[in-house]
């Protein structure tokens, strides 16, 4: 973890970022010696996981789909259900 004072902050914002984006770093943000922020990396799901997700909706409409009556809209289920 990098420690940096809000005055470093605003002149290597580029590299520091950069960092984050690129290495994972976290950054530790002081004001007079004080940690007041945190900078990390956004952690972002493995594609495998994007796909059982999709996937798992997928099967879900499909279900949906085959018990929905033929007769009633989504739009009429929902003023339905907010009634």
């Amino acid at each position: 973890m990098i420690t940096v004072g809000i005055r470093e902050l605003k002149q290597r914002t580029s590299d520091l970022i950069r960092q984050v984006r690129q290495k994972g770093v976290e950054i530790q943000i002081t004001y007079r010696g004080d940690v007041v922020a945190v900078i990390l990396p956004v952690k972002r799901p493995a594609q495998e996981d994007t796909q059982a997700v999709w996937a798992s909706l997928d099967r879900l409409a499909a279900e949906i789909g085959a018990r929905w009556p033929e007769d009633v809209t989504s739009i009429e289920a929902l003023k339905e259900a907010r009634e």
